[in-house]
């Protein structure tokens, strides 16, 4: 029987702290639901306030508006389609760049993490003359195919895969296994906890972003679920305000739910990840 832990104030100052961090945390969630649930003109009167009766007409009126099937259904193969791309040849180059000696590795992984300094927005002008010359404007291949590799996921698959022993390679290459063997069937299965939390950066930030569809995706039908949100953006004051909380509230849902299934992985790999 293990003996019971003793009560320190020390310990009660941490556990207080962590609650208060909770608190801080789950608030503009809590606000956010709690929003969704209200008419327009409680919102905008007492926004922090308990709603006073429960109404669902803010849904109501983003299904109503909105093809809210068809902008998930849009966010989703964006957000799938970057998350398996990414994560699978940033895994590829990080493996290469981590195990396989090669003349000039070391100056080539400098100077892509060099790369990492330049602001992206100096980008935008060139990618979208780039993308318009192809006809890719108003298509998903323009936000597919720029994002199908990431510096900062390479790294960070990099650090992971380093901590990896050589000897386990070595064996593998001994029993006659030839590279792509050795990243799909051993790589892969020792780096889930950093591939996983890789795909779940990629697929909140795809699934997030506004900026890209913005820029590429002209055709309503091929709107998401953030161009949606935009749509009831209004110069008249609390014009559509159910409705606004409404909608952040179901593209929201979503990544909290998959971060949950899958923390536990999250955690696993920054806790083991090598900065050699």
């Amino acid at each position: 029987m293990l003996p019971a832990r003793r009560f320190t104030w020390t310990t009660a100052l941490v556990y207080i702290l962590l609650i208060l961090g909770a608190l801080v945390v789950l608030y503009p969630f809590f606000y956010m639901i709690m929003n969704s649930f209200k008419p327009g003109p409680e919102i905008l009167n007492s926004p922090t306030r308990l709603p006073s009766r429960l109404t669902l007409s803010g849904y109501a009126g983003v299904f109503a508006t909105l093809n809210m099937w068809r902008l998930f259904r849009n966010s989703l193969i964006l957000a799938s389609s970057i998350t398996i791309l990414n994560t699978g040849l940033s895994a590829l180059a990080a493996y290469a760049i981590a195990k396989i000696p090669f003349p000039g590795r070391d100056q080539l992984f400098s100077f892509m993490l060099a790369t990492m300094m330049i602001p992206g927005v100096l980008f935008l002008i060139p990618t979208y003359v780039v993308m318009y010359r192809l006809g890719w404007v108003g298509h998903f291949y323009a936000l597919i195919i720029p994002a199908a590799i990431s510096v900062y996921n390479i790294f960070l698959i990099r650090q992971f895969i380093i901590g990896i022993p050589n000897e386990l390679i070595e064996a593998a290459r001994l029993d006659g296994a030839n590279e792509l063997q050795i990243y799909w069937r051993l790589i892969l299965a020792l780096a889930r906890p950093v591939l996983v939390t890789v795909a779940i950066l990629n697929f909140i930030g795809s699934w997030n972003d506004f900026l890209g569809p913005l820029l590429y995706l002209n055709n309503p039908s091929t709107w998401t679920v953030q161009l949606g949100l935009y749509q009831f953006q209004t110069s008249v004051p609390g014009e559509n305000a159910q409705e606004i909380w409404a909608s952040m509230t179901l593209i929201t849902v979503p990544l909290v739910v998959i971060y949950f299934a899958l923390q536990d992985q999250f955690m696993q790999a920054f806790a083991n990840v090598s900065f050699k």
